[in-house]
């Protein structure tokens, strides 16, 4: 099914998304609407145009295709899925996730992968492959961040306080050194070929996607992020 969406208004837009009998559908000129594939599990949605906030949110299942940038809160709650957007996202992409996976091409805006987290047997991904704003991985409690760093030099793809608050899950940043101002409970590792394994199908199947040259984003150094115990605000509360 096809839909142009145009100046529609983002509640019909959705509802003729959700009826509609096909697997697959087309959204063409999609100028901002919100909560685009929310909840959705068994659909593949392909957009033209620019998604507007909450992208995906609580998807469950469904595969989203974005050839153009999207706005905040891209797979905010996400518990499966995929999202892929060829181009760049907006702020508090993976706000929550607690799985499935999402590949941006280019840059993300602030706090992306806030509060994301494992859940049972789900392991949230998010891949960005230029630069994260500030507080990327604010509050991380599980799941992985990938920020491949492409165009930024060498230099940290991360804006300000990046892993503020984090306590669970784990970051890869390509970069020749790591953020300066990394909080005292992360731990930052320059990656050997053991880490890196974890994250090689992540970053193989952003390049497969993207069409990204795979030798070229290896041929440079990683840190892995994470931090140093399960619980490292322990000392800062009363009862312990």
């Amino acid at each position: 099914m096809n839909i142009t969406a145009g100046s529609s208004y983002f509640k019909d837009l959705n509802d003729a998304v959700r009826t509609s009998p096909d697997h697959k559908v087309v959204i063409e000129r999609c100028l901002g609407q919100r909560y685009i594939a929310a909840g959705l599990s068994d659909k593949e949605i392909e957009i033209h145009g620019v998604p507007g906030n909450a992208l995906g949110a609580y998807l469950n299942g469904a595969t989203v295709r974005v050839y153009g940038n999207a706005q905040d809160a891209t797979g905010d709650t996400m518990n499966d899925g995929e999202i892929e957007i060829h181009g760049s996202a907006g702020d508090a992409a993976g706000y929550a996730m607690r799985g499935g996976k999402i590949f941006v091409e280019g840059n993300a805006g602030y706090r992306a992968g806030i509060h994301m987290k494992a859940y049972e047997t789900k392991h949230p991904v998010l891949v960005i492959g230029g630069a994260a704003g500030s507080f990327l991985g604010e509050y991380q409690a599980g799941g992985t961040i990938i920020v491949l760093g492409r165009g930024c030099g060498g230099k940290p793809p991360v804006g300000y306080f990046c892993g503020t608050g984090m306590h669970g899950g784990k970051m890869l940043l390509r970069c020749s050194e790591p953020p300066y101002d990394l909080p005292r409970q992360v731990i930052s590792k320059k990656a050997e070929a053991a880490d890196l394994e974890e994250f090689l199908p992540y970053i193989e199947e952003y390049c497969q996607k993207f069409g990204a040259d795979r030798d070229e984003i290896l041929n440079a150094d990683f840190y892995v992020l994470a931090p140093d115990t399960k619980n490292p605000y322990k000392q800062l509360y009363t009862h312990n």
